[in-house]
C-alpha cells in the first residue's frame, strides 16, 4: 500500500470492503458502511464549523464507536486529532487547551460540566449529532509530513507536554503493528484500552490497515468480569491490554471462563512481569501474551513480538523502520546483553515537542535523530528488547540499585496480593528506603511482616521492602499503568 496521509487512508479503508458487522458495543452491532456515512458527514461539519487543515481540536470522550469515526473525520478534514483521557481535572484541561491553541473541543454529556469547569473559550460539541446533519465529504490534500496528532504525555510527573506526531510516522507504525500482529481469519478483537490514549490511538490507525473485514468488540472501560464475559459472548479472537489489566484478570477464576477462541492479547503501555505473563497462559491455555514496546514519541509502537517468533520476557524486535541501541551514561554504545539506556533512531519519531520544548517530564529527549528514551533495558543477539525499568524510578538503597519492578514482580506473585506499587522514600541513613504499597484480595489474611519476608526471600537482602503499607487499591493512570507521582505523595 503506498503512503497516505491518514485522511486519504480512513477514506479509502470506508469502501474497502462490503458492508459488515464492524463493531459491537453495549450489546449492539454497527454496521461498516452506516459508520463510514456517519464519518463522512462529521467530516462535512467540521468543515462547515470553520475547522481548517492544521487546527488542533480536542476529543474528550470515553469509549464509543465515535470516538475512531471522529479522528477518522478530523483527519479527513485537514485537522490535528488532540485526544484527552476523559479522567483529567479541569485544571489539566485547561493546560492542554491553553497549549494547544484548539480551535473547539468534542465531548459527551456527561462529561460537559467537567469541560465548563476548564473555562473554556472555543466551540464544544456535545456528542456529533449536529456534525452529522452536514453534508458528506471526502479528505482534503495534506502532506504525509504534516502534523496529525498533538499527545499530551508526562501527566504522572508534572504538567503535560504536546507530542507532535506526523501523518508518515502514525501511518508507518500502524502498519507495521498491523503486519507483524495479523493472522488471516482471526479478525475479532476485544477493546478495552482508553482510545484517547496513545495506544488506543494507534489500534484505531493500525485497524485502518486491514486486509481483510475487521470487527471490534469495544468497552467504554476495563472490567475484568465485563471482559471475560464479552470475550466468551462474542468469541473474540484477539484483544489489547495493559500489564495491570492482566494483574487484575488474574484476581478472576480464569478457571470457570474458558475462552477458547482467543488466540493472543497483545500487551504494552509499560513492563510487563513474566510471572504474569506465565501464569496468565498456564490458567488460559491456547492464549499467548505478545508483548510490545514504545513510547508516545516514537509513535507509540517501536518494537512488538511477533506471533510464533515471540520470547518471553522481551518485547519484541524493533519495527520496519527502528533501529535500538543501548547506551551508557556517558552516551556510549554498549555490548550486547549489557544493561543501559533505551535509545531509538528512526524516520516514524515524533516531529518535536509542542512548542520547541527540549524534553519531556518523564526525562525522554530528542537529541540529534535518536531518541534518549530514559528507560533501562538490553538486547539480545537475536536483536530482542528487554525492559528491566524506567531510570528515573530507579531507587538507590545503600549504594545499590534497587529496580521498583523487580519487587512489585515478587510481591505480585504472592497468592493474596492483586497489586502492588513500589517508590523509594528519602531517608538519611542509607539515601532512600523501598516503600511497597499493597492491594489484598478479598479475604486475604497475610501481614506486613510476612511479605516483607516474601519479598526478601525472592529479590534478596539488599532489594527487598522494608515497608509495606496496604490500600484499598494501588493508583493507576487512565490506562491503568502504575501511578508513581500518586505513590509518591502517599509516602507523607
Amino acid at each position: 500500500m503506498t503512503e497516505q496521509t491518514l485522511g486519504r487512508l480512513a477514506e479509502e479503508s470506508w469502501t474497502r470492503f462490503d458492508d459488515h458487522d464492524s463493531m459491537f458495543y453495549e450489546d449492539v452491532w454497527h454496521r461498516s458502511h452506516a459508520l463510514a456515512e456517519r464519518a463522512r458527514r462529521m467530516c462535512g461539519g467540521f468543515a462547515e464549523a470553520g475547522i481548517r487543515p492544521g487546527d488542533r481540536v480536542v476529543v474528550m470522550m470515553a469509549n464509543s464507536p465515535e470516538v475512531p469515526l471522529i479522528y477518522q473525520a478530523l483527519w479527513a478534514a485537514g485537522a490535528v486529532v488532540t485526544p484527552v483521557v476523559f479522567l483529567v481535572a479541569p485544571d489539566e484541561l485547561r493546560h492542554i487547551l491553553r497549549d494547544s491553541e484548539a480551535t473547539a473541543i468534542v465531548t459527551s454529556p456527561e462529561l460537559v460540566e467537567n469541560v465548563r469547569a476548564a473555562d473554556v473559550k472555543i466551540p464544544i460539541y456535545v456528542d456529533t449529532g449536529e456534525l452529522e446533519r452536514a453534508d458528506e465529504r471526502g479528505a482534503v490534500a495534506r502532506d504525509p509530513g504534516d502534523l496529525a496528532a498533538l499527545m499530551y504525555t508526562g501527566g504522572t510527573t508534572g504538567k503535560a507536554k504536546g507530542v507532535m506526531l506526523s501523518h508518515h510516522g502514525l501511518w508507518h507504525v500502524a502498519k507495521d503493528v498491523f503486519e507483524m500482529s495479523h493472522q488471516e481469519g482471526k479478525n475479532r478483537a476485544l477493546l478495552p484500552v482508553p482510545l484517547s490514549h496513545a495506544y488506543g490511538l494507534i489500534v484505531t490507525v493500525a485497524s485502518l490497515h486491514a486486509t481483510e473485514p475487521q470487527q471490534a468488540v469495544l468497552m467504554r472501560w476495563f472490567e475484568p468480569k465485563a471482559f471475560l464475559r464479552l470475550a466468551a459472548e462474542q468469541r473474540v479472537q484477539y484483544g489489547t491490554v495493559v500489564p495491570t489489566m492482566l494483574q487484575l484478570l488474574l484476581a478472576e477464576p480464569l478457571e470457570e471462563h474458558p475462552l477458547p477462541d482467543l488466540a493472543f492479547l497483545t500487551c504494552g503501555a509499560a513492563p510487563l512481569g513474566r510471572d504474569v505473563l506465565e501464569e496468565f497462559e498456564r490458567r488460559m491455555p491456547g492464549t499467548q501474551i505478545l508483548e510490545g514496546y514504545g513510547l508516545t514519541e516514537t509513535s507509540v509502537v517501536t518494537t512488538f513480538n511477533p506471533p510464533g517468533r515471540r520470547k518471553a520476557g522481551s518485547v519484541g524486535l524493533p519495527l520496519g523502520g527502528y533501529s535500538i541501541t543501548v547506551r551508557d551514561n556517558e552516551g556510549e554504545a554498549m555490548e550486547i546483553g549489557d544493561v543501559g539506556e533505551i535509545c531509538v533512531s528512526g524516520d516514524s519519531l515524533m516531529l518535536g515537542y509542542w512548542g520547541e520544548q527540549e524534553a519531556d517530564p518523564e526525562g525522554t529527549a530528542l537529541v540529534g535523530k535518536e531518541l534518549r528514551t530514559g528507560d533501562i533495558g538490553c538486547v539480545d543477539d537475536d536483536g530482542y528488547l528487554y525492559i528491566v525499568d524506567r531510570k528515573k524510578d530507579l531507587i538507590i538503597r545503600g549504594g545499590f540499585n534497587v529496580f521498583p519492578r523487580d519487587v512489585e514482580d515478587a510481591l505480585n506473585r504472592h497468592p493474596e496480593v492483586v497489586l502492588s506499587g513500589v517508590v523509594g522514600r528519602p531517608e538519611p541513613r542509607v539515601g532512600e528506603e523501598v516503600v511497597a504499597f499493597v492491594q489484598l484480595k478479598e479475604g486475604a489474611a497475610v501481614t506486613a511482616e510476612e511479605l516483607i519476608e516474601w519479598a526478601r526471600d525472592r529479590v534478596g537482602r539488599v532489594k527487598y521492602p522494608r515497608e509495606v503499607r496496604f490500600v484499598d487499591s494501588v493508583p493507576v493512570t487512565s490506562v491503568l499503568k502504575l501511578d508513581r507521582k500518586a505513590l509518591r505523595t502517599m509516602l507523607d
